[in-house]
């Protein structure tokens, strides 16, 4: 009988996923997205605290269903020394562990590195947190805006003589479950050849300091005299670059390179701009700025957004118009690709969430994935990894070692 073919490029690896809210989640998601079987395990009696997260609706937590699509429940309170057997009973069965609780509990848990690896060797576990397993700064409280203060990242957002400013998205915690996604994969792919598994330290901090693509060098090789910080709506090295008040959106141009600025001065009729003194090299512009952003929002809100993009679209000036999330989701281009993709959930009906970002040649589809209730999925896992009689699994349910139902 032939082989059965792979649902997907991870399908067959097995994931024990310790994790909560969203830099974890992140995680573990995206490797369901790619096939792999993901047991989450969640502490009794609550859960994952996303599932209190909105939007709420029958008490089934859209927050929650989004991080967690694809993946298997199993709730059990942990302190318990009936619930550290099963656990010591899944690890010698998967492939991956995952986990971003604070540094400690899951040594506390009995969980460490040291103690997963002697019950399976070749296992890869990946520790997520904010600021990393060991430094001055472990074992601090942690949330993705904290690393973006500590990594410099706040300070370059906002008006230069007002405050600095935070994302409100979460952009540390996505990137950092992305970050240990990769690293997963890649100590995978270092297990086919040596057979052994590793210890994964992936911190939010790691994560965003990635995100200065020019100011850290720039500070050091000037040997100071350079000093980035938030310079409001327009990039501190690079103009034109930044946002623009059109008629009725804001505009983000990008037209800093030479060819780009005289394109730009093309679409707005004005091509002498380019060799005008003020605005002919970069370092000019810059010198110039406030001048300049007059005369390009003069121009927009002169003769409209719909007549300013197609004119710099036929000029191939980099450009986008600020949308709402409403608009975003709306858009043809977000709908065509699954770039925004709408999902089923028993409880929530249809909605949309972000759609699965990294695409395969030999995996053109998307996998359809649910999220579990709470506890769904106890005794299924408990028969089929370990065996368990229908028995043994009640009397664990009327110890208190495993929990399921509402939230």
């Amino acid at each position: 009988m032939a082989a059965e073919e792979p649902r997907h490029v991870l399908d067959g690896y097995k994931v024990l996923d310790f994790t909560h809210i969203v830099a974890g989640p992140t995680c573990t998601l995206m490797l369901a997205e790619m096939g792999a079987e993901v047991i989450k395990v969640e502490f009794a009696p609550d859960g994952d605290p996303a599932r209190q997260g909105p939007y709420l609706v029958n008490s089934r937590s859209g927050y929650f269903v989004q991080h967690n699509r694809g993946k298997k429940g199993l709730c059990i309170n942990l302190k318990h020394p009936e619930a550290a057997e099963i656990i010591r009973g899944l690890i010698p069965q998967v492939d991956v562990l995952v986990e971003n609780y604070a540094p400690g509990v899951m040594g506390r848990l009995g969980f460490d590195y040291a103690a997963v690896s002697s019950l399976n060797p070749a296992i890869v576990m990946c520790s997520i947190s904010a600021f990393g397993q060991r430094g001055l700064l472990a074992n601090e409280p942690g949330f993705d805006y904290l690393g973006a203060a500590y990594a410099g990242i706040v300070s370059m957002c906002g008006e230069p003589d007002g405050a600095p400013y935070v994302p409100m998205v979460a952009l540390g915690d996505v990137s950092t479950g992305v970050h240990a996604m990769g690293a997963i994969c890649a100590a995978l792919l270092g297990r086919a050849r040596t057979g052994r598994g590793q210890h994964l330290d992936i911190s939010l901090l790691d994560t965003y300091m990635h995100y200065h693509e020019c100011g850290i060098e720039a500070h050091s090789l000037s040997r100071g005299e350079v000093k980035p910080s938030r310079s409001g709506q327009h990039s501190w090295y690079a103009v034109p670059a930044g946002i623009f008040k059109g008629r009725d959106h804001y505009f983000i141009i990008i037209a800093p390179l030479d060819h780009h600025f005289a394109a730009l001065c093309r679409s707005m009729g004005q091509p002498e701009l380019a060799a005008d003194p003020h605005f002919h090299s970069n370092a000019d512009r810059l010198a110039n700025l406030n001048e300049l952003i007059a005369i390009i929002e003069q121009w927009l809100q002169g003769v409209g957004d719909d007549a300013a993009m197609a004119a710099m679209k036929e000029y191939r000036v980099p450009h986008a118009p600020v949308l709402s999330v409403a608009e975003a989701v709306r858009h043809p281009h977000l709908r065509e690709r699954g770039t925004v993709r709408t999902v089923h959930d028993r409880i929530l009906g249809d909605f949309d969430v972000p759609g699965f970002a990294l695409r395969f040649s030999d995996y053109p589809g998307r996998l359809e994935l649910e999220a579990p209730l709470l506890g769904e999925h106890n005794e299924e896992i408990l028969r089929r990894y370990l065996g368990y009689p229908l028995s043994r699994i009640r009397e664990l349910e009327q110890k208190g070692v495993l929990r399921n139902g509402p939230v």
